[in-house]
Parts: structure tokens; C-alpha cells; sequence
């Protein structure tokens, strides 16, 4: 069946059922490095994608942008060419003490604080990982040793209300671990769709931490932020080597 190239992503058929979705079209590249082959398919707007072979298997490495509706485009499109599997690899801000740059937050739920879930479904519809991915993550963060938090995130949409701090500290108060602004769009639309989606988020903002400057000095690189991204990024290829393997 001939497959139509994507209006946003701009891809048409592909072989990957498994893809990559990191935020920051240049985390594209640093994804890259580690498959075989890699080639650049499209990039259009905020979505660059790249395909290369992990280990023999086909995955394909598309960026998000920022925020819920660019994430939501990109999995309702890579649904259509034929993805089935897809795991963010994004970055967080922690809500606990304790918690340190290039730490991985491993969401097994969001907080619905997002307008794009909202779009698909009532608040009542959960926001969570699919299951079995899951425990596959799990199993394979613990065989690699990094250091990592399984826990409720908080997805929402904007860095600059008068009431961040405040909101933070709401929530870090009722146990939620991170704050993001993808996972509970990609979780919604994954269920709703009967995806496999998974999360890994990395810490660039710790809780006693300055919001503009973490991000600025992630950007900047030289801090274990740096050191996060690649820790997600192996554990993400990693999973999915060992979930294409369980089949």
C-alpha cells in the first residue's frame, strides 16, 4: 500500500517501526552517532528526522519542537507511515530535593496540565506509558547503571506565568517528580491510538535551581546535563534493541 509523504514531517513510506523523539532538532545528530548508516530523510520546520540502524534494527530519530501540538503532529504523522513504537528522550526540570543534573526521570504517568490532551479526550482519560515498554525500560536503565527516578511527571505549556514557583512547589508537594511539556500529549495520543510510547526525560534544572539558567548552561554544554542526554539516549536505543528482541 503506497503511503503519502507527511504534510509536517514530510515522510512517506519507511521501514522503522520504532522511532526516537528527542525535542531539539541538533539532538538529532548526537542520536545519530550512534547508528549504523544513518541518513537524513526530511526536516521541515521543527522536525528533523534522520534513519540508521541500531544494532541491525531500523530506527528512525524525528524531532518534536517544544510543547504538546508539535509532538501530537509528529506522532498522529509517524502513525500514519507506519511507526508503532516511540520513545521520547527530552529534558525536565526536577520537583524533589535530591535529584542532580543528568539524573533520568522515567514517567509511568502526567499531570494533565497541557491544552493538547485536553483537544483529544476529558481529564478523566489517563496519561501513561504503555505497559510492557515500560518495564522494558526499567529492566534495561537498571542494567546500565544510571542513575534514574521512575515517577509521575507534570506536562504543561508555558516556562513564564507569574506563577511558576509556585506552581512547582504545588506539585512537587503532592509527589510529582519532574515538569515537562510533551510526555502527557505523547502518552494521551499513544493510548488513544494504540501506540507503544514511552518517556525519558533528563534533568537540566534541579529543584533549588534557577529555571533560565540551567537551560541556558544545558545549551551551552560542559555540565551533566550534557552527560543526561547521553545516558537517554543510549538507554532509549538500548530498549529498543531489547524489546525488538523479546518478539
Amino acid at each position: 500500500m503506497h503511503v503519502e509523504v507527511q504534510p509536517h514531517i514530510r515522510i512517506g513510506e519507511i521501514e522503522a517501526k520504532y522511532a526516537v523523539l528527542p525535542g531539539d532538532p541538533g539532538r538529532v545528530e548526537r542520536v545519530a552517532r550512534y547508528l549504523d548508516d544513518p541518513r537524513e530523510v526530511a526536516y521541515n520546520r521543527e522536525y528533523r528526522s534522520i534513519l540508521g540502524r541500531y544494532k541491525g534494527i531500523p530506527v528512525l530519530v524525528i524531532s518534536t519542537g517544544i510543547g504538546g501540538p508539535s509532538v501530537g503532529i509528529a506522532v498522529e504523522e509517524l502513525r500514519r507511515i507506519g511507526v508503532t513504537t516511540m520513545i521520547r528522550i527530552g529534558s525536565c526540570g526536577a520537583l524533589q530535593p535530591g535529584m542532580r543534573l543528568g539524573d533520568l526521570v522515567i514517567a509511568n504517568g502526567a499531570v494533565r496540565n497541557d491544552g493538547t490532551s485536553d483537544t483529544y479526550i476529558e481529564r478523566g482519560y489517563p496519561a501513561i506509558p504503555n505497559t510492557d515498554l515500560l518495564m522494558t525500560l526499567l529492566e534495561t536503565v537498571k542494567g546500565m547503571g544510571f542513575p534514574y527516578v521512575c515517577g509521575l511527571v507534570r506536562s504543561h505549556d508555558s516556562f513564564y506565568t507569574d506563577l511558576e514557583e509556585e506552581i512547582d512547589r504545588f506539585w512537587g508537594a503532592k509527589g510529582i517528580v519532574a515538569s515537562d511539556m510533551e510526555t502527557a500529549a505523547l502518552f494521551v495520543i499513544g493510548g488513544l491510538r494504540k501506540l507503544r510510547v514511552a518517556s525519558i526525560l533528563n534533568v537540566v534544572v534541579e529543584a533549588e535551581g534557577e529555571l533560565e539558567r540551567g537551560i541556558n548552561q544545558y545549551v551551552e554544554e560542559g555540565n551533566m546535563s550534557v552527560v543526561g542526554e547521553e545516558r537517554e539516549i543510549q538507554l532509549a536505543l538500548e530498549t529498543i534493541f531489547a524489546d525488538a528482541n523479546q518478539k
